[in-house]
């Protein structure tokens, strides 16, 4: 029996793991644009290497994850996607773009599969302590972020090639993720469960619910997503930051995040899902409107500020309210992951071609109409009693 604390914990290093490697790298991305010597449609183009891996991994989830249990796919995953990121960082510095491409495609496929197994497993330990604490793994994976662009600064201040920075945070991450094997239950299915058979698992995309809850989940995203791949740029062509200083913006608008999602299991425990959820996009409207809109330093800090808070909690409640059913919280995560994840596949190229046409800057006016999304269906994330009733 593994404890439940110890299993805690490595839900949380996995997915701090996960958001350093891949904040270290978008931190970078000026860096990558000036290597491949690219107009920002053309590397929105290449960042959706990283969308159709993910999407196509999240699509097979729920089945590999049947196949191989929770434990496998995590630990494993991590390690392959740091050699993707390794082999896009070494890529990226020898002019490369289309191996760029494939490694992004690599690590993307693994980590679509990763992310639902991470989020099942980080459900049940939700049940199993009787807390809201999945915005706290999430919170995990931004602290992870916020790490990651810190060091993508430091690593450009420095001028350490991308491929160096990449490896060793790669295999920083391999040695992790021995760890976390070990520390992870096999399954976190209950033992008196029966099977979920494939036409269950393929049934759940009928389900208004889980479509509604992906939509929820996929202008999150967007929000979310966006600010990862094109806010450093944003700040630096939008507005006329250094390529540092860029860097330091994204760092800002994920200690934000962070912020917003460690104190998101007070927020949620007393107020609930929805109200909460309202109140944080609307933050996170209003970010986005400063971040546009306004031409005073302090004021685009402002806005970076409340847009980071505010995209802090749609993501990690949208997973916790898809499993709420236990039995079929695979299927589940995989389909509003991978609803969601469409913000990965189409944000990134329509971000760039709005970009090279109206600037980065009104092109955000895209993001803003996705926070209204889901402002609109975070209804659907209302709590459900089976959450308690089948806590162990």
């Amino acid at each position: 029996m593994h404890s439940v604390t110890a299993w805690r914990n490595a839900v949380f290093a996995t997915f701090f793991a996960m958001g350093l490697g891949y904040a270290s790298w978008m931190a970078r991305l000026p860096h990558v644009r000036d290597q491949l010597g690219v107009t920002t449609g053309e590397m929105g183009l290449i960042l959706l290497g990283i969308s159709i891996g993910s999407v196509t991994g999240l699509l097979l989830a729920s089945h590999i994850i049947h196949a191989l249990g929770t434990r496998v796919v995590v630990a494993f995953g991590m390690m392959v996607v740091s050699a993707g990121l390794s082999l896009a960082g070494w890529a990226a510095d020898g002019g490369l773009a289309w191996l760029v491409i494939a490694g992004f495609l690599l690590g993307g496929s693994v980590t679509g599969i990763t992310d639902v197994a991470m989020n099942i497993s980080g459900a049940a330990n939700e049940r199993a302590v009787g807390k809201p604490i999945m915005p706290v793994f999430h919170a995990f994976f931004s602290l992870g972020t916020v790490a990651g662009a810190g060091l993508g600064g430091l690593c450009e201040l420095l001028g350490m090639g991308l491929g160096w920075q990449a490896t060793g945070v790669g295999l920083a991450t391999v040695g992790l993720g021995l760890v976390v094997y070990r520390a992870l239950p096999a399954d976190v299915a209950a033992e008196d469960e029966e099977p979920v058979t494939l036409r269950e698992r393929l049934a759940v995309w009928k389900d208004p619910r889980t479509i509604l809850l992906g939509l929820l989940v996929l202008g999150m995203s967007l929000t979310e997503g966006s600010a990862n791949d094109w806010l450093a740029l944003t700040m630096v062509d939008g507005h006329g930051f250094t390529n540092e200083g860029g860097a330091f913006m994204l760092a800002l608008f994920l200690t934000a995040m962070t912020g917003g999602r460690l104190l998101g299991v007070g927020l949620l425990s007393r107020y609930g899902r929805v109200p909460v959820l309202r109140l944080t996009a609307a933050i996170a409207a209003m970010g986005l409107l400063l971040v546009i809109f306004a031409e005073h330093p302090a004021l685009v800090i402002g806005g970076v500020v409340l847009w980071g808070f505010g995209a802090s909690l749609g993501f990690p409640v949208g997973m916790s309210a898809a499993s709420d059913e236990p039995r079929l919280a695979a299927a589940r995560v995989g389909t509003v992951s991978a609803i969601g994840y469409i913000a990965f596949l189409a944000g990134p190229p329509l971000l760039g071609l709005l970009g090279d046409a109206i600037g980065l800057r009104l092109a955000l006016l895209a993001v803003l109409a996705f926070v209204l999304l889901s402002l609109a269906t975070s209804h659907v994330a209302r709590e459900r009693a089976t959450v308690k009733e089948d806590s162990p």
